[in-house]
């Protein structure tokens, strides 16, 4: 008998945390929340901690494009059992395209449930290389992450013709968020998305496939933190053949219209009072957007980049797989001189801060 109670003495001082956090969760819905959003962080952060000696492991057998997939499922896998919180897909199949731009909609920190749910195999990640140094550094690098320095323009451009021709050759997809920071409202919305997944699209020749998760406000918001299904709908691959950095402003538009009727579809309907308020915002959005077009149209348009690329003139260097004309494309202009984000290169990163 003494025995036995020496076994379960651990035990019992191991179950007075879980005993004392469901305790606070059960007081209040602010206990609730910030009991349940230490939990998320804590798994995420023990995955995180494992994540190295997996992309080790894997590296060593060649499969490190697959490590992303086997971190990210296993993150849901625990995250799903623990909170009570399960993604439901739509449309999974549109991911056995590859390689692809697979672009998401970014509304908070629990999007990366979704990337657990869906990341696919052979799936990369473009960061920006200050996070190569940080303790998620060896990780990312073994995973085969593509660093993008924004503070030299010559090294990031070639980072980015890198990842185009790292695409094409070894059929890999990647995963970013071009809005560019999170989105999180009770009424369904949508900010205007970043451009330098659409350039490296077109440049790169393959497609951009919209990825759609309902707006989860009833689920998850500050003070609220509860069980529940998150629906999400991939949709199918968007062609880029045949396109040039002309058509960019046009594709943006057709694959944001595509995304955000398709989040309002699949969204519960929010309350009036919510409604009223994003028509006003929209009102407003609207007559910004006026006043935009026509101090454009005032202005003097800019040119193709590949027409005025150096290289122009040579048929060779004016394919979708030209890395010179992926280069011209992302041009000094578009890259910032100083690291900080920019329009063209903020929606690479895969990973939004925490809300």
């Amino acid at each position: 008998m003494a025995l036995l109670v020496s076994f379960l003495k651990p035990l019992a001082y191991l179950s007075l945390p879980v005993i004392i956090l469901r305790s606070i969760a059960a007081t209040s819905p602010t206990g609730r929340y910030y009991v349940r959003q230490g939990v998320y962080v804590g798994t995420l952060m023990t995955v995180a901690a494992c994540s190295a000696i997996v992309a080790a492991g894997m590296s060593v057998v060649g499969r490190r494009f697959d490590v992303n997939y086997v971190v990210a499922r296993t993150f849901y896998a625990l995250a799903r059992n623990v909170l009570q919180v399960e993604v439901e897909v739509e449309g999974e199949e549109h991911l056995d395209t590859r390689p692809a731009v697979l672009m998401a909609n970014h509304q908070t920190m629990l999007d990366i449930l979704v990337v657990g749910r869906l990341m696919p195999k052979e799936t990369s990640m473009m960061a920006k290389k200050s996070l190569q140094y940080t303790p998620l550094g060896p990780f990312m690098t073994m995973s085969g992450a593509i660093f993008v320095d924004r503070g030299n323009n010559a090294r990031a451009v070639r980072s980015l013709v890198a990842a185009g021709e790292l695409m094409r050759s070894r059929r890999l997809s990647l995963w970013m968020f071009p809005e560019g920071t999170r989105t999180s409202d009770e009424v369904p919305d949508m900010l205007p998305l970043k451009k330098g997944g659409f350039h490296l699209a077109i440049q790169a020749n393959i497609p951009i496939i919209p990825i759609v998760s309902e707006n989860y406000w009833r689920l998850y918001h500050k003070g609220v933190f509860d069980s529940g299904i998150i629906k999400v709908r991939v949709l199918p691959p968007v062609s880029t053949a045949g396109l040039t950095a002309a058509d960019i402003p046009a594709l943006t538009t057709l694959v944001r219209d595509q995304m955000l009727d398709t989040l309002r579809e699949i969204s519960i309907v929010p309350s009036k009072e919510a409604q009223n308020k994003y028509k006003e915002k929209e009102a407003w959005r609207a007559s910004a957007a006026t006043a935009a077009s026509t101090k454009k149209d005032k202005a003097e348009p800019i040119p193709d980049p590949q027409e005025t690329s150096p290289n122009a003139s040579d048929p060779s260097l004016q394919t979708g797989t030209s890395s010179a004309s992926l280069a011209s494309t992302f041009s000094a202009s578009e890259l910032s001189e100083k690291g900080a984000e920019t329009e063209e290169d903020e929606g690479m990163i895969l990973v939004g801060r925490p809300a």
